[in-house]
């Protein structure tokens, strides 16, 4: 069976089923080197999160997509299904523009389009990823592991009596956007709580003067798309607002700059991420996992 990922999500779980070799197409996103057919319009660019925020609205307003498909290669590879999303249209490609370019098609593939909104759901898409390629018992092992991973972490977390740490995620810089969707979740298998959080539903501009009052003891700025390097360099977005320095966050060196693909890609990524989020919100029991430490920095360290 040809299969085409056009979300990164959805090649991160192929490859963890060990089913890479079903694929034939994906988007730039992908860490793959299979034949790109999605691409974005926005794709290289080194714009501030603010003008990136202001690009995204304006081709909202005018009902421009910002993404799109390479439809003579997607032709010529000829899938027989391609996974999708229908959850975030600024994130990835979403199932709608993917039906009008599949019309054309000499052979009509299989949609399936992937609508996770809690981390429960992300594990379901394991599930249904490996039984739409025939392989739902190679599931059944992947989750088996991923949850033996959490369970360490849980039963950790109880057998100290470890307080939950008041926490916040930031999902994007300028302007200042709050987690949502399956990061809360995340948190909370981390030791954590994020009273600013969406679970469930998508993330919002948040205003700076409420995180202020909320006063985080840990923070974690993550904006989607970004890795570490990327996101340092506006950091000072943040540093300079008023009662930066009087955050608990800020004085307890709790302040980290992760990547964001370990928490806003719905993927089995996401247990890297909550392995790492455990070790920031209890450094005591946690340590961060050696394959994790070149996927975040450490705001304290940076300034220092």
């Amino acid at each position: 069976m040809k299969a085409c990922s056009f979300l990164p999500a959805a090649t991160n779980i192929i490859r963890h089923l060990g089913l890479e070799e079903e694929l034939c197409g994906v988007t730039f996103e992908c860490d793959s080197d299979k034949p790109r057919v999605v691409r974005s319009y926005l794709e290289g660019n080194s714009l501030s999160s603010a003008a990136i925020d202001a690009m995204v609205s304006d081709y909202k307003k005018q009902g421009k997509p910002l993404y799109y498909i390479d439809e003579e290669l997607l032709e010529k590879l000829s899938p027989d299904i391609i996974f999708t999303q229908d959850v975030c249209d600024v994130c990835q490609i979403d199932t709608s523009i993917l039906q009008r370019a599949i019309y054309k098609l000499k052979k009509q593939p299989l949609l399936v389009p992937l609508i996770p909104r809690t981390l429960d759901d992300v594990f379901d898409n394991v599930t249904l990823i490996a039984k739409s390629l025939g392989k739902e018992e190679k599931a059944v092992a992947l989750l088996s592991k991923l949850k033996k991973r959490t369970d360490f972490i849980l039963d950790t977390l109880r057998e100290h009596k470890a307080p939950l740490r008041r926490v916040m995620i930031l999902e994007w810089l300028d302007p200042i956007y709050n987690c949502g969707h399956w990061i809360p979740y995340q948190i909370s298998l981390a030791g954590g709580v994020d009273m600013l959080s969406n679970p469930g539903g998508y993330s919002i501009v948040t205003d700076w003067d409420k995180i202020v009052r909320y006063n985080p003891e840990v923070l974690v700025v993550a904006p989607c798309g970004f890795n570490p390097k990327r996101a340092i360099k506006e950091i000072d977005r943040l540093t300079g607002l008023h009662g930066w320095d009087d955050l608990l966050a800020v004085k307890n060196n709790a302040v980290y700059v992760a990547d964001a693909a370990l928490f806003t890609q719905p993927g089995t990524d996401l247990v890297d991420g909550i392995e790492l989020l455990a070790a920031f919100f209890h450094p005591d029991l946690f340590s961060v996992p050696d394959t994790l430490k070149d996927h975040f920095l450490h705001l304290e360290k940076i300034i220092a």
